[in-house]
């Protein structure tokens, strides 16, 4: 059941991990897991069901090993800038950068763009979200990440457009 998932299982450990060895490591020992919880498994995507072992345990391993590399919360203060001295250019690009942001955000996955407004406009915390959503935290930060990065290459390809045009 789980041995066809293998590559997947190892890619993912690879990429939170950073490290092949590491991966090597974290994949056995959830695979390890996986046969200890197997009677718990009631059918369904084994690889889902696999890879939540994975990432878990990779997240386990992390925070044994490497606690730095264990993903923070973001602290909006600490990476806000702001800016009193704004003459009325700087307000109108503001602007015009407001109705970009809210396309960007309108056009982002339904379940993406939820995480991100619950967390950066309504400032709830991951567990909120979570019992919110009805998710994991896991789940609400990898949304997140995946919004934010997405959120931030369609506002650069908006730029790029604007500046070509």
């Amino acid at each position: 059941m789980v041995l066809p998932h293998l590559n997947a299982a190892y890619n993912l450990a690879r990429w939170l991990t950073r490290n092949e060895h590491d991966a090597e490591d974290v994949v056995q020992e959830a695979y390890l897991r996986a046969l200890r919880f197997v009677g718990g498994f009631h059918g369904g995507d084994g690889r889902a069901w696999l890879l939540a072992i994975v990432r878990n345990t990779c997240y386990d391993w992390l925070r044994r090993n490497r606690p730095a590399d264990v993903p923070a919360t973001f602290d909006e203060d600490l990476h806000s800038v702001i800016d009193h001295s704004e003459s009325p250019e700087d307000l109108l690009l503001k602007r015009a950068d407001s109705v970009r942001l809210r396309e960007a955000l309108e056009a982002l996955p339904l379940a993406w763009r939820e995480v991100l407004i619950l967390r950066e406009f309504e400032e709830m915390s991951y567990k909120e979200i979570a019992d919110i959503a009805g998710i994991q935290i896991g789940t609400v930060m990898s949304r997140l990440a995946r919004a934010r990065a997405r959120l931030q290459q369609q506002l650069t390809l908006g730029l790029r457009k604007e500046s070509a045009g």
